[in-house]
């Protein structure tokens, strides 16, 4: 695979940064009044909704039912319904600038997946070099956490594994995708949105029946922009940057979108990271820089 990238590939890269960026301080505002599954079933039923709009209105159709929706529905799980659910779950209690540092983890576990499944993708000494130091980020950063011991820590520390849980599903996400998904990139999306609807919106609607909430309409905005711009159109762009340039060029989406994130955080929720937060935001960084690092031929 070249290794020299198109305008359109870090245009496609630098949109994604901007919409995931963000959709962790959306998800803060969503979940002040929403539970975690109600919010993940309005997010994925919203961008399946919309994607199907897209592909009935340009004339294409999804494919006749059968084995070849297999690869659909094992993205739909890994990359939407359980990861969306970890995620908005560990937001109750994790901050949106906090979560979106953790989700660094994202493209240092997809360089070690690549590595085992992706021709080319091989883990050299310099990639394991940077996956150590990311990772001595993730440790910095839920180390306080977890050496608090019991108490009103504990929670926080599932709340950060449940974070962490996620990005290391959108990991394998990347990696099955470039693998198994396959024909038209819209038509893609929206058959993987649609099953994950399917999964999830019953078993929200069983749990949480909607005349039994009292959301805020921010709450219910935040649904809609996360339904809409991260998921309908991300995935679209997601697939398409993935098939293009592979999966470890696309994980370096989280090379961006934490500091996003912290900028969001702190400018628009009023939140303010401990000190640890931002050595471990910059070990991160640095860890993924440096595995990605080209050298000069």
């Amino acid at each position: 695979m070249s290794t020299h990238r198109t305008l359109n590939e870090w245009l496609l890269l630098f949109a994604l940064v901007a919409m995931w960026g963000s959709s962790f301080m959306f998800n803060g505002i969503a979940v002040s009044s929403l539970p975690p599954l109600t919010i993940v079933a309005g997010r994925i039923g919203i961008a399946a909704i919309v994607l199907l709009m897209f592909v009935y209105g340009s004339g294409r159709r999804l494919p006749a039912l059968g084995s070849n929706w297999w690869p659909f529905v094992v993205v739909a799980l890994i990359g939407n319904a359980i990861p969306f659910y970890l995620i908005t779950w560990g937001q109750q209690v994790v901050e949106s600038a906090l979560a979106g540092i953790l989700m660094g983890f994202m493209p240092l576990a997809t360089i070690v997946l690549a590595h085992f499944l992706i021709a080319g993708e091989h883990m050299t000494r310099q990639r394991a070099i940077g996956f150590a130091g990311g990772f001595c980020g993730i440790v910095l950063l839920m180390g306080p956490a977890a050496l608090a011991g019991l108490g009103g820590d504990a929670l926080r520390v599932i709340a950060q594994l449940s974070v962490l849980g996620g990005a290391l599903c959108y990991a394998m996400q990347s990696v099955l995708t470039r693998l198994i998904i396959k024909g038209d990139v819209l038509v893609a999306a929206a058959a993987t949105l649609l099953v994950a609807s399917v999964i999830v919106v019953p078993v929200a609607l069983w749990q949480t029946p909607p005349w039994t909430l009292s959301p805020r309409w921010q709450s219910v905005t935040a649904v809609c922009w996360l339904g809409v711009v991260p998921t309908a159109i991300a995935t679209v762009l997601y697939f398409q940057l993935i098939r293009s340039a592979g999966p470890s060029f696309m994980s370096l989406v989280n090379y961006l979108s934490p500091g996003v994130a912290v900028l969001l955080g702190l400018w628009i929720m009023g939140e303010h990271p401990a000190p640890n937060a931002y050595l471990g935001l910059a070990l991160i960084l640095i860890g993924i820089a440096v595995a990605n690092r080209r050298r000069s031929p």
